[in-house]
């Protein structure tokens, strides 16, 4: 499954208004998530089956004594070869053929939740704990479906987030990298022939999220 779309989502771009995170909530019907202060401007702290998108907030000093603040719009990377199947029972995971995205049912009640959230480098999967039903973004599958950009994507101001035919996407992204590299010599697209929701960093991905370059 070579071709399909993709979403590229271009941290550099990124200014942390979180707009993406609320256009996936309102074209989900989510209601909003109950929180605490825990001293960062991250909010929600985490996904939760009600939560499918969370731009992270990450802050620190380099060796050199410079403070970074990085921003990353966390989502399901929708995989090349989706390891959280292993999960399921049956046909209640669907890997779309046209699309390649990764779309959970209801019928997840009866999947094998810790497998799926084992096996997934990016710990993504949430689950429902009323109805186990298992949770996370969809792609926006039924938009693109009707020909219609992902609400995250739409929502984006500042060009951070693009989605289209997989090969332009790869291209769009080699082509950011190229410009990145004279002015942050690390930018690099994160495992782009093995998602089809491709991030670049201009930083250690380590930096952004324990999660942000898998596991």
């Amino acid at each position: 499954m070579a071709d399909g779309k993709s979403i590229l989502v271009d941290v550099s771009r990124c200014t942390g208004c979180r707009g993406c995170q609320v256009a996936c909530k309102q074209w989900n019907g989510l209601p909003g998530t109950r929180t605490k202060q825990t001293g960062t401007y991250q909010n929600p702290p985490d996904f939760s089956h009600q939560t499918f998108k969370v731009v992270r907030f990450e802050d620190g000093r380099t060796k050199e004594g410079k403070t970074y603040w990085h921003f990353f719009s966390d989502m399901c990377r929708h995989c090349m070869n989706p390891p959280c199947l292993a999960g399921a029972q049956g046909d209640e995971m669907i890997h779309d053929d046209a699309t390649g995205a990764v779309v959970y049912t209801e019928g997840t009640s009866k999947s094998d939740f810790e497998m799926s959230l084992s096996v997934c480098p990016y710990n993504i999967p949430r689950q429902d704990p009323d109805t186990k039903v298992m949770r996370k973004c969809t792609m926006c599958f039924d938009r693109i479906t009707s020909g219609l950009t992902p609400a995250c994507v739409l929502s984006c101001p500042t060009g951070a987030m693009v989605f289209g035919e997989r090969d332009a996407m790869l291209a769009e992204a080699r082509r950011r990298v190229d410009i990145l590299k004279k002015t942050w010599p690390r930018a690099q697209a994160l495992n782009a022939d093995d998602v089809r929701v491709i991030f670049i960093v201009t930083d250690d991905p380590l930096k952004y999220h324990k999660y942000a370059a898998g596991v």
